[in-house]
């Protein structure tokens, strides 16, 4: 049957054919590289769906398609550091112009039609009930570093003119961030231990511990890497203006909420509480008439 599909169209197809074998061999090798039974299964089925659409646009482009090695290695390379929920949607947001083209041709050819339903519906489905451990304790982490990011930015831009030395305030900062950081973690544990187990308790502290040790530390590290205490500010300010950046888009991605938002209302308060508190050292520090 002739389905008069156009050079530029036809393109469209052969590049959509060389991404669903690429995702069949990314989730093959997922699938193979964790231990959860639950998942190994979800990709697998996910995979051989990926396989299945691969062989049907073999029959309207004539040619089979070698994977993308690049991609298997920097998508497998992604899901094994950030998560496997983290890696498949980063990936499947790189294919939005497959789905798009899948639906267009979908209006007049049937085979098109069920290939889109399928990457909508069937493999977000399946997608979704991927159990990943960290994405459970996503309100822990947000808790750990929004705290850290809130307060330590605040106490160290607080004590850059109150003291004017980049080690007193390394010290000072880090005393703070670690004292804080146990804080933190005992009450998450002790807040959690009410209503839960005990185990998923002291994952939710250490997941919020560990979140705020990871925030001081890059927060921290200016003021012992730089001698001058206002450069060590601005890339205290930069280092958590990043660590919000990836963070958001991290939790954007994974757990499909919104970046922009997200992203302006945590950075707006981390700097407004740092501003705020610097202004309020450097009127202590006048006040007191320390000068270090």
């Amino acid at each position: 049957m002739d389905y008069r599909i156009d050079a530029d169209t036809m393109k469209s197809l052969q590049k959509a054919q060389e991404n669903e074998i690429t995702e069949y061999h990314i989730y093959l090798k997922l699938s193979s590289l964790i231990k959860n039974e639950h998942n190994s299964k979800i990709l697998q089925q996910i995979a051989r769906d990926e396989l299945r659409h691969h062989n049907e646009l073999k029959k309207f482009t004539g040619t089979a398609k070698k994977p993308n090695n690049l991609k298997i290695y920097f998508y497998t390379l992604i899901s094994m550091i950030f998560g496997i929920t983290f890696g498949i949607k980063l990936m499947e947001r790189g294919e939005e112009s497959s789905e798009k083209l899948y639906r267009e041709l979908g209006e007049n050819i049937k085979e098109f039609e069920r290939i889109a339903k399928e990457e909508d519906t069937h493999e977000k489905e399946l997608v979704e009930i991927i159990e990943e451990e960290r994405l459970k304790f996503v309100g822990s982490m947000v808790l750990g570093l929004n705290d850290a990011l809130v307060e330590l930015t605040g106490t160290l831009a607080g004590l850059t003119f109150a003291l004017k030395n980049t080690r007193l305030i390394a010290l000072a900062g880090l005393i703070t961030g670690i004292a804080a950081s146990l804080s933190m973690a005992a009450s998450e544990y002790l807040s959690t231990r009410t209503e839960q187990e005990n185990t998923r308790a002291l994952k939710s502290s250490l997941y919020t511990g560990g979140a705020y040790i990871f925030t001081v530390a890059c927060l921290v590290l200016p003021y012992l890497v730089f001698s001058n205490y206002v450069v060590s500010l601005v890339f205290t300010i930069v280092a958590a203006i990043f660590i919000i950046l990836v963070f958001n888009f991290y939790i954007s991605v994974a757990k499909d909420l919104p970046f922009k938002e997200r992203f302006f209302e945590m950075a707006g308060i981390s700097l407004g509480v740092a501003f705020i508190s610097f202004i309020i050292g450097y009127l202590i520090r006048l006040f007191l008439g320390v000068d270090i």
